[in-house]
């Protein structure tokens, strides 16, 4: 039975198609694996991953019966097991029937492992898109009180729509910047309350990389590529460690 995971979060802005790119691309190295970009106003992930180019059909063309959805699926460039279908930038979320995304993932089920939803931000119509189908939902935040309060009002909904295989993901984390005001782990734990998934620390290279529609799970020396890694071997069952921060030298900085 194939895995329906929406990946969410309450505010933008805290790198969840980083997350579906990152993951997907490490899971589809032993599963077939296929990202929605649900976000049906940005259109992210296709541009992450340097697919831009490839789309000829999106998920309205599929809405609109304009074209099937085995056509509007795009491949990845370097991973055989890895598909994306597009999101749109002109689509009226508000005029999208709830039932679509349904039809979409019972199609998709039929031929893949792993389902990955890229969910908008926020808890409007869009969000109730996303999570119409998922059986599992992993709920990013980062480490401001914003991001922390609004994730704890998406954990309420997911629970009550039905969804309580809920776990988290802390994203863009920064040790150097913690003070002793700063947010702790800890102090985010005891609010949300859900399975920790894993860290990912900040890297301005992800950025850098996206923007040549790559992935940093590719550079192999990077602890940001282990932390997406173990996030896919944990969410596999695999009992493995969260990455240690390590600082960087100032000779490593100057010459990275």
């Amino acid at each position: 039975m194939s895995r329906v995971i929406v990946v969410t979060s309450g505010k933008g802005g805290v790198g969840k198609s980083s997350l579906v790119s990152n993951l997907g691309s490490e899971l589809a190295k032993n599963n077939k694996v296929v990202l929605i970009d649900a976000d049906l106003g940005l259109k992210n992930l296709d541009c992450i991953l340097g697919l831009e180019n490839r789309v000829v059909f999106d998920i309205e063309d599929v809405i609109e019966n304009r074209a099937d959805l085995m056509q509007a699926l795009v491949s990845d460039k370097k991973r055989e097991n890895l598909f994306v279908l597009p999101a749109c930038r002109n689509l009226d979320v508000t005029k999208v029937d709830l039932k679509y995304m349904e039809k979409i993932v019972i199609e998709l089920q039929k031929q893949f492992d792993y389902i990955i939803i890229d969910c908008p931000a926020g808890i409007e119509r869009g969000f109730l898109n996303a999570i119409n189908t998922a059986n599992e939902a992993i709920v990013v935040v980062s480490m401001d009180i914003s991001s922390i309060r609004d994730a704890d009002k998406v954990i309420g909904i997911l629970n009550q729509r039905g969804i309580n295989d809920v776990k988290l993901v802390i994203n863009k984390y920064n040790p150097e910047k913690q003070n002793q005001n700063s947010l702790t782990i800890d102090d985010v734990n005891d609010v949300l309350n859900i399975p920790l998934l894993g860290i990912v620390y900040f890297d301005e290279n992800i950025s850098l990389l996206a923007n040549n529609g790559e992935v940093i799970i590719d550079q192999d020396k990077e602890l940001v590529a282990k932390c997406y890694k173990n996030i896919a071997k944990r969410l596999q069952g695999e009992d493995v460690p969260i990455c240690k921060y390590k600082k960087k030298s100032l000779f490593a900085k100057l010459f990275s």
